[in-house]
């Protein structure tokens, strides 16, 4: 996992493939502006935009989910959230992998994952070894506008 403001994670772009796509549509002047849903990205990459409201905890624990064929990339461009984060080998699974839609949930043991606040103008690169909770409420519930972009594995 990496974490990282928007305007300082160039110094990933050549660890991460796919990154320099991903940022250049991350950092478009309209962003806030493209309404919900998917964009295709050259490369193989895509985005998808995303608004709802955040939500606390459930009392068991939040649900995680954990992918195979693509590394995300989750950008808050406002509001903010919290994403709780976990090694796969952590996450028991409830609900086995569906590839057609690459993804698996589960549970992770309090203790064993941590939670990363992200606020407008942070990312998130989770990769296929992470397991991650998104869309916890940093604080008070509130709305969140995210961008996930999905960078093959």
């Amino acid at each position: 996992m990496i974490v990282s403001r928007l305007d300082s994670a160039d110094g990933y772009a050549e660890k991460v493939f796919g990154m320099p796509e991903a940022l250049d549509f991350l950092r478009r002047p309209d962003l806030a502006a493209l309404p919900d849903g998917r964009y295709e990205l050259p490369g193989g990459l895509f985005a998808t935009v995303q608004r709802y409201s955040t939500a606390a905890a459930p009392e068991g624990g939040p649900r995680f989910e954990a992918h195979r064929k693509y590394t995300d990339i989750q950008f808050i461009v406002s509001g903010a959230e919290v994403i709780g984060v976990a090694p796969l080998k952590a996450m028991k699974v409830e609900e086995e992998y569906d590839e057609a839609r690459d993804i698996c949930f589960g549970a992770v043991a309090a203790g064993a994952w941590r939670p990363v606040e992200l606020a407008a103008g942070s990312l998130a690169v989770l990769g296929p070894s992470d397991a991650h909770a998104p869309k916890m409420a940093a604080g008070a519930p509130a709305p969140v506008l995210k961008v996930v972009v999905k960078i093959p594995a």
